[in-house]
């Protein structure tokens, strides 16, 4: 495969909150509407890898997380480097190169934010992280996200919610000493803030190698927003809020994916887990 178009929309700020959360789990939907429910502390067993998606679905969804490298500059080699790992390995093998920022970066660019100067697209997540907390300082006026520690400020489908691995971040400030340093991220979007509840529901790529929603447990400290208890036990260190108008908390059971499967879902799959994350909208179909 091979990079053609690297091309990116610039739309209006205006709606793009629900811009981004329709993008997204459009892809939720095509990757097969997984479901992955978070805790807020991680047992040996959450700790272990999941199984990845099969070689049948590796190559059934090759060319749409090809597609999500486009959107991220300077991703040429990464592609070659897949190509040759096929041509070694077969199609149906994983992707050798972790794919969630460049997911990430496709939505935002299908999205409307197709200028690098509002959101710095990238094949890793702490360059639009650092995009973020500099403009939480007053030091990036173009950039349409501001950081924030998680519970600061009411979370709202279409920020972002994020984790650090290596090193295993616990607030913003100590990403703030390492701007513009390497580092293994890991951002999701936010797609429906359940009050009721008490849950927060995102979606993320290369999530056990596909695209997967994820449901956070949350918590309110006395008037505080809701706030996220962690991913799997590990520390959210970051919100990213989106400068833009707030949109409802169920805009992810209000999006035209979701729509179409409350037209199409037999009333006999009304137990399974997804009715759990999304109320099916009552539709004329």
């Amino acid at each position: 495969m091979r990079i053609t178009d690297r091309s990116c929309r610039s739309m209006p700020l205006t709606d793009v909150r629900r811009r981004i959360v329709n993008a997204a789990t459009q892809e939720w939907a095509y990757f097969g509407f997984s479901i992955d429910e978070q805790a807020a502390i991680q047992t040996p067993a959450q700790g272990r890898r999941g199984p990845g998606m099969s070689s049948t679905d590796a190559i059934r969804l090759a060319d749409s997380i090809a597609g999500f490298w486009a959107a991220a500059p300077d991703s040429d080699w990464i592609l070659e480097r897949q190509n040759q790992n096929w041509q070694t390995n077969g199609s149906g093998v994983r992707w050798r190169d972790a794919w969630s920022a460049a997911f990430i970066s496709w939505v935002m660019c299908e999205s409307g934010l197709g200028d690098r100067a509002q959101f710095k697209r990238a094949i890793a997540h702490h360059t639009y992280i650092d995009q973020a907390i500099l403009a939480s300082e007053g030091r990036d006026a173009d950039a349409v996200f501001t950081a924030h520690e998680p519970g600061d400020r009411e979370i709202v489908p279409g920020d972002l919610l994020c984790r650090g691995s290596r090193p295993a971040y616990r607030t913003i400030a100590e990403r703030r000493a390492q701007l513009g340093v390497g580092a293994r991220t890991h951002c999701d979007i936010v797609v429906k803030v359940d009050e009721t509840n008490s849950r927060i529901m995102v979606i993320g790529g290369n999530v056990r190698g596909s695209v997967r929603l994820k449901v956070f447990p949350a918590v309110r400290d006395g008037s505080e927003p809701l706030r996220p208890l962690g991913d799997n036990g590990r520390i959210l260190f970051a919100h990213l809020s989106l400068k833009a108008d707030a949109i409802e908390g169920e805009a992810l059971d209000n999006s035209p994916s979701v729509q179409m499967l409350a037209c199409s879902m037999p009333q006999a799959m009304s137990g399974l887990p997804l009715v759990a994350a999304i109320t099916l909208p009552a539709v004329s179909c």
